[in-house]
């Protein structure tokens, strides 16, 4: 076969997120956002998984990255929020249940 500049391989189907879901991470970082937490955002539609990163300044490294991860969706969870270090914070099978990582109140102080 020939080389055809006006060939395009096909491209395969990557993972992104689904319209409810994503509502759900925009809601969460508009209200991080009003909180002064976060201020910028990026997302990637990966081949094996979806990633929604938050930063607190566009030109560092994201604060957390939260990941869709189809094929863990039966062992682990599809789930999980993944911190600066690559530490997995939270993991999970539904996205509320992982989302309440950035809930107030979540740590207590101890005397």
């Amino acid at each position: 076969m020939a080389f055809d500049p006006g060939y395009a391989a096909p491209r395969q189907a990557g993972v992104f997120f689904e319209r409810r879901e994503l509502e759900r991470l925009l809601r969460l970082y508009g209200r991080m956002v009003a909180a002064g937490e976060w201020r910028d955002y990026g997302m990637d539609g990966l081949q094996d998984c979806a990633v929604f990163s938050v930063f607190r300044r566009s030109a560092e490294a994201p604060l957390y990255r939260i990941e869709k991860h189809p094929a863990l969706a039966r062992k682990q969870g599809a789930w999980a929020i993944v911190g600066q270090g690559g530490h997995v914070l939270k993991r999970g099978h539904e996205l509320e249940q992982v989302l309440r990582f950035f809930d107030k109140g979540r740590f207590s102080v101890v005397d």
